[in-house]
């Protein structure tokens, strides 16, 4: 009897201390929810989760991430949107206005922090950019009133004597929707350009965009930036190339893959910047008291591979200006 008790003794102690190294911070470890447009990879997406690790918060030990990939199906955010919020994280992080707005649409408790949205307040996700109210915070985009303007300057520059410009736009993005019509055209009248603005909605579209641009006799493309034209990316830069149309991006991603220019945030820097928000919200602090950050810079990355085989020379000036050059 006395050994049995032993045995006991020792299966309770076991109970007690002896489990699995990490199985009580997966217990009791905040989880944290991400909505991801088009996916949870590539560069930004690691900067995220390396600043959330040089902050303390190590995946699996002292956070649980959940992550839900959109892919192209911006048509089924809601529903994925609304998995999360059911599954009742500490916090979701969102990135896209699409995914934003999805997710604020879902929960109104559950703290969101939201990355790559141009003009929250416009759209009325956030109150005010210092005080964003309700539950959502993050880390703007763009700061509305003068990036457009900013990138038509840009293509200006390298392409002083073109008239007609095809515009992207993905009619879905309700940022773009209301920023591109308040902007674009102003300042594109202003440097001279004629703008023929191409609607895509899906990714199967654009070869016919492309090649609608090519036809309406436009002399560059612009793609103004949205998740559909960024996956995978050399998609856009290998058509505009076979239609030999000089292009300019907001994604560096992009003119690595081939693409001729960009200009537009640092989104892995933005990222990071994301990650102190999750920091700082998991400690305690509330959203509605956390202001919205706007881009501090934007960066210039240029494609010399590219423009040679455009025949098209990069004036020094942007050479000179530019935070990354690929050959």
């Amino acid at each position: 009897m006395g050994r049995f008790t032993a045995a006991i003794a020792f299966l309770a102690v076991l109970l007690l201390f002896g489990a699995p190294a990490g199985s009580e911070a997966a217990g009791t470890a905040p989880r944290v929810a991400i909505l991801c447009v088009p996916s949870c990879s590539g560069t930004t997406f690691e900067a995220l989760l390396d600043e959330l690790r040089n902050l303390g918060w190590v995946e699996n030990a002292t956070i649980v991430l959940e992550r839900k990939e959109a892919g192209s199906r911006l048509d089924q955010l809601s529903v994925f949107a609304a998995d999360l919020v059911r599954s009742k994280p500490d916090l979701i992080v969102a990135f896209t206005p699409q995914a934003v707005r999805a997710v604020k649409e879902a929960t109104s408790d559950i703290p969101i922090v939201m990355l790559f949205v141009a003009d929250p307040v416009g759209v009325g996700l956030a109150s005010s950019l210092a005080h964003p109210g309700g539950n959502l915070t993050g880390v703007a985009t763009l700061v509305p009133g003068a990036f457009m303007g900013k990138m038509l300057e840009v293509l200006r520059e390298l392409l002083p004597h073109a008239k007609r410009v095809a515009a992207f736009l993905n009619p879905s993005s309700e940022t773009l929707r209301l920023l591109f019509p308040r902007e674009a055209p102003a300042a594109a009248a202003k440097l001279g350009f004629e703008l023929d603005i191409i609607n895509v909605k899906e990714t199967n579209e654009i070869p016919g965009a492309v090649a609608a641009a090519k036809a309406g006799g436009a002399e560059a493309l612009w793609i103004v930036g949205d998740p559909i034209f960024h996956s995978p990316p050399h998609r856009v830069p290998d058509l505009a190339a076979q239609a030999r149309l000089p292009s300019i991006y907001l994604v560096r991603n992009l003119v690595q893959a081939g693409g001729l220019i960009s200009y537009g945030p640092d989104f892995p820097g933005e990222a990071r910047r994301g990650a102190h928000y999750v920091d700082r919200i998991l400690k305690g602090a509330k959203p509605a008291d956390l202001p919205i950050e706007q881009p501090a810079k934007y960066l210039l990355a240029i494609n010399l591979k590219t423009a040679k085989s455009l025949g098209i020379e990069i004036p020094p000036s942007l050479l000179a200006r530019a935070d990354e050059v690929f050959e």
